[in-house]
Parts: structure tokens; sequence; C-alpha cells
């Protein structure tokens, strides 16, 4: 398995604006991705507002079957 989830990132960004979605802070956790332990990289989520919880939570919903 490969440390470089860039593309996993850029995929998962492509996914959400697909449903209109954006996360602002969507990127590589620095911290894990510095410490190159045995455990791969994090994705972090970052922070968002209201409106695109509801917005990724809806699109989840849906995307279950809800």
């Amino acid at each position: 398995m490969t440390d470089d989830i860039r593309p996993d990132v850029e995929a998962l960004r492509t996914a959400l604006a697909a449903h209109g979605i954006t996360l602002p802070s969507l990127g590589v956790d620095p911290v894990t991705l510095a410490g190159r332990t045995v455990r791969p990289p994090l994705v972090a989520l970052g922070n968002c507002n209201v409106a695109t919880a509801r917005q990724l939570a809806e699109a989840l919903r849906k995307a279950a079957g809800g």
C-alpha cells in the first residue's frame, strides 16, 4: 500500500462535489503523514457548517437507500 493518499482525497472531493458538497478543510492529515508509522496517513475531513453537514447526511441517506 502506498502512503500517497492524495488521489483518494481528490476522489472523495470529486464525489462530494457531485452532490454539491464542499468540505473546505478536506485534505491529508499532516501529523499522521509526517509520522510515517505502520499505519497509513489519515484523511482530514475538517470542519463544516451546519448546512454542509445536513447536505452530507442527506447524500449518505440517499446513497443508503433511505
